[in-house]
């Protein structure tokens, strides 16, 4: 039998009913597993070792019985920081404010709960999950398990570290521009942003939503028979709907795929990455699928508006911190927010508008093609100091550019690994459907990964390299 860390969920579950396993068996391996990483890593925070494990036991006991109680009893999942989950406070990455334990579950928190899956811990994020990077005032560096100098991205920094490590199968982060999709593809994860409402999610929020980070496209939809299932509190969220998520079979022959390789502005496109990801549009080419050239759906001008129109938005919850506070937030997000408190009301009204402009670019296209296949990130890698690809808080965005209109459209959007560059680091590649096509992009992110049949290969720790 394989290593237990590496095994995937649905692995976990068929074992568990042979009775080859217990979920004590995996809960064990993972502790000594994430011994060996976690002091490299820095993925975790809240990890109670002796709770999750009295919470295998109880699970094995259930399975020793033949009585699981949910349909995901005594599988390991995190979820990011930022979800809440009772007991625990949610420091956002900075660690202000009274730091009062949650009182209830988060949407997606409640429904893994109602399913039992095993809480192993949640996982790290930056400052007000405002950066696409492993930096954190409170939780400190998070890093990129496949090569420790590198970054993971983020926000959900730990997620993508922890899926790709092996803290299990199940991960969930948060995604509002890229958050989810970019750490994957800098750490070879399956990280998937759904349709807003798709998965509810509180507190809610133009753009913002909630994924599963997995290491296959079958663990992702699989959590998403959990996740998506409807909540009240998240009132974007959309009409409950039957959807066998884990129906991943597709025929891709008469597709028509639009290729973006072009995002219109930001960081230029790295040649490995264009590479993989042209090579994967080939891939779904030779099985029928018909490539359709994409102009890029952003602009200068919507970007920058965005970007202004985040910033009175961050300048807003840093003026409501007390002095001594803000001096605790990274300089990197204060020096980017400072602008904020200088934008007028026109201006940053014209920036909000800027996420109508993205919607109606990014919908235009699926009246031409049923799918489209882009890089995900523009860059391989970069340091895992720095707070974001450019190292610039003038130039915060410039890397966000394949994924964030997705987001201010509500069109679903899934990173898969495509490969590896020649310094041995995950090349990402994103699908997109239209709005409410959530099942038909993960079909298509099923398809993808047998077609393009990577051998298995993941990071190890430092001491057993």
């Amino acid at each position: 039998m394989t290593d237990l860390h590496l095994m995937t969920a649905t692995q976990l579950l068929a074992a568990y009913r042979r009775k080859m396993l217990s979920p004590l068996d995996v809960a064990e391996a993972l502790v000594q597993h994430i011994d060996r990483w976690e002091p490299h890593l820095n993925a975790l925070y809240g990890f109670r070792a002796d709770a999750f494990l009295a919470a295998a036991q109880a699970s094995s006991d259930r399975w020793a019985r033949a009585a699981p109680r949910g349909p995901l009893d005594g599988v390991p999942v995190t979820l990011k920081e930022l979800i809440a989950t009772r007991g625990l406070p949610v420091p956002s990455g900075t660690g202000l404010g009274e730091l009062a334990p949650a009182s209830e579950d988060a949407p997606p928190a409640a429904r893994l709960a109602e399913d039992d899956a095993l809480l192993l811990a949640k996982t790290t994020c930056p400052d007000f999950g405002m950066l696409s990077s492993g930096l954190s005032s409170f939780h400190g560096l998070t890093r990129n398990p496949w090569r420790l100098e590198c970054n993971t991205g983020g926000s959900s920094s730990g997620a993508g570290a922890a899926a790709a490590a092996g803290y299990g199968p199940l991960h969930v982060g948060t995604d509002i521009g890229g958050s989810v999709r970019l750490p994957a593809a800098w750490c070879g994860v399956v990280g998937f942003k759904p349709t807003q409402g798709r998965i509810p999610i509180d507190p809610y929020y133009v753009g913002r939503c909630a994924g599963p980070m997995t290491r296959s496209v079958d663990d992702a939809a699989l959590m998403m028979t959990a996740l998506a299932r409807t909540d009240r509190r998240d009132a974007t969220r959309l009409p409950p709907e039957t959807i066998d998520w884990t129906n991943l079979e597709l025929d891709v022959a008469g597709l028509r795929i639009g290729v973006m390789m072009d995002a219109g502005c930001g960081l230029p496109l790295d040649d490995e990455i264009a590479c993989a990801v042209e090579a994967a549009a080939a891939r779904l080419e030779a099985a029928g699928a018909a490539l359709v050239p994409l102009a890029p759906v952003l602009t200068r001008e919507m970007l920058d508006g965005l970007d202004r129109f985040w910033r009175v938005r961050q300048w807003s919850a840093l003026a409501a911190l007390a002095p001594e506070q803000r001096e605790r937030v990274l300089p990197a997000i204060l020096a980017w927010a400072d602008d904020g408190g200088r934008i007028d009301g026109v201006e940053a009204v014209h920036g909000f508008e800027q996420t109508l402009a993205m919607r109606r670019a990014t919908e235009a296209v699926f009246d031409d093609v049923d799918a489209v296949i882009s890089p995900t990130t523009p860059n391989v890698t970069f340091p895992a100091d720095w707070p974001s690809p450019t190292n610039d808080p003038r130039r915060p965005f410039e890397h966000i550019v394949y994924t964030v209109p997705w987001n201010m459209g509500e069109q679903p959007a899934l990173s898969l690994n495509a490969g590896f560059s020649r310094e041995g680091m995950p090349l990402g590649v994103q699908l997109i459907g239209p709005r409410f096509a959530d099942h038909l992009v993960l079909k298509l992110g099923k398809s993808l990964e047998t077609h393009l049949a990577l051998a298995p290969r993941w990071p190890s720790p430092p001491s057993s390299q």
